[in-house]
């Protein structure tokens, strides 16, 4: 669980943005701080409503990204002009304000309350099919607080997807510390069975799958990427967190795979799939990490090259066997995260340029964006937005059909058609 501070700056609009990031915060386990220095992580919600302001944000970016073990940079200037905090060069991520949570991690699988139910957020379903993990993570304080996987039935799940869709829900977001050994507790992984009976669901909608750790996914990786590709309902993306390139890393930080492991679940979803996301995290300057480790990461990033990734500085977490080893120094920890991110960046950005001038059809669109503006995923859910919404007569919860014309770092431009 990570102690998190955030700003806001700019209209009611961000102010909102920044209530819901708390709200999502404190219901996965994290909790606020009285300022930057008491935080693992600083959350920066941006106003770029003028050139003054734009500076005023590229100065206090700097100055949390100093105070802080993680920096997050969301709300209009990031989207508008994501990319001048690397121009600046920052120390930050970049994220549209719904990513933020998820990222929020320092490392860890999510939490989830004890009587965590579903939520329907405007047209998101948000679906946790169980509590618990079957992981034993040095660095993970989660476990602490959530125990062995405990998993629901699947009828009863679906029962609960069903829910959501007839209340409206047009994507469902399964969601728990480690989605991908859903059902071990009762003799077997499940999680393709349940996702098959959630598809067979009457509607149109859209299921995410929530992290799934490669080990969880190992052993069911061929079943899981068939019914990715059996089934349109499923967004062709995986989350599996590899957390490092170096299995003596992954040894010292009990992670129950290996390098070789996960690139077995990326090579299995690359022969099934023609088009999807790998999602995954790496955690930077754990304590036994020698510059042979972090190259041997660096490699792993070049070599799978996921579209979405999350990297994150190793921070102590109280009551954790890894709290107890000699730490890295910070300068360390940062000029190692700071060369991770710019290759992300690069990776990131060549993905969605890739799109550009290509058609998606049966995009959905999932929210409101910032003035005029939605966000749509597409079947591998990559992000498009659509400037002047209203012009087009689309709003969350419709399917169209895009031409994707332009692109930034994290994120496509389309229109229409």
């Amino acid at each position: 669980m990570a102690r998190y501070h955030i700003e806001t700056y700019g209209c009611t609009s961000n102010r909102g943005e920044s209530r819901e990031i708390e709200r999502r915060l404190r219901d996965a386990g994290h909790y606020q701080v009285d300022g930057p220095g008491e935080a693992d992580v600083a959350i920066l919600n941006t106003c770029t409503v003028v050139e003054k302001t734009e500076r005023n944000m590229l100065r206090r970016a700097e100055e949390l990204a100093d105070e802080t073990a993680d920096l997050f940079i969301t709300g209009c200037m990031a989207l508008a002009q994501g990319e001048e905090f690397a121009r600046a060069n920052v120390d930050g991520q970049v994220l549209h304000w719904d990513e933020v949570p998820e990222a929020v991690t320092n490392g860890e699988c999510p939490t989830t309350t004890p009587d965590a139910e579903p939520i329907l957020d405007g047209v998101v379903g948000i679906l946790p099919i169980a509590r618990g993990c079957m992981s034993d993570c040095s660095y993970c304080i989660t476990k602490q607080a959530t125990g062995k996987i405990d998993s629901p039935p699947i009828e009863e799940n679906v029962e609960k997807a069903r829910a959501l869709i007839h209340a409206g829900a047009k994507e469902i977001r399964i969601t728990g510390q480690d989605t991908g050994v859903y059902g071990w507790d009762e003799g077997e992984r499940t999680l393709h069975r349940l996702l098959e009976e959630i598809c067979e669901i009457e509607g149109d909608f859209r299921v995410r799958v929530g992290m799934a750790n490669p080990k969880g996914v190992h052993g069911i990786r061929e079943e899981l990427a068939d019914v990715f590709a059996a089934n349109e309902e499923l967004y062709d993306f995986l989350h599996a967190p590899v957390q490092s390139g170096s299995d003596d890393v992954l040894g010292d930080m009990r992670r129950q795979h290996q390098v070789e492991e996960y690139l077995e679940v990326v090579e299995t979803f690359d022969a099934t799939l023609d088009y999807w996301t790998l999602s995954t995290d790496f955690i930077v300057g754990f304590p036994t990490e020698t510059d042979r480790d972090h190259a041997q990461s660096m490699a792993l990033l070049r070599e799978t090259r996921p579209e979405k990734i999350n990297v994150t500085r190793f921070s102590k977490r109280p009551g954790t066997d890894a709290a107890e080893l000699k730490g890295l120094g910070g300068t360390i920890k940062k000029e190692r995260s700071k060369e991770m991110s710019a290759v992300k960046r690069d990776i990131v950005a060549d993905a969605y340029a890739d799109m550009v001038g290509e058609t998606r059809e049966n995009v959905l669109v999932v929210e409101q964006g910032t003035a005029d503006s939605v966000k749509c995923r597409d079947s591998a859910y990559r992000q498009i937005i659509v400037q002047n919404a209203s012009d087009y007569g689309i709003e969350p919860g419709d399917f169209v059909d895009l031409e994707v014309t332009a692109h930034e770092t994290m994120y496509a431009f389309g229109t229409p058609i």
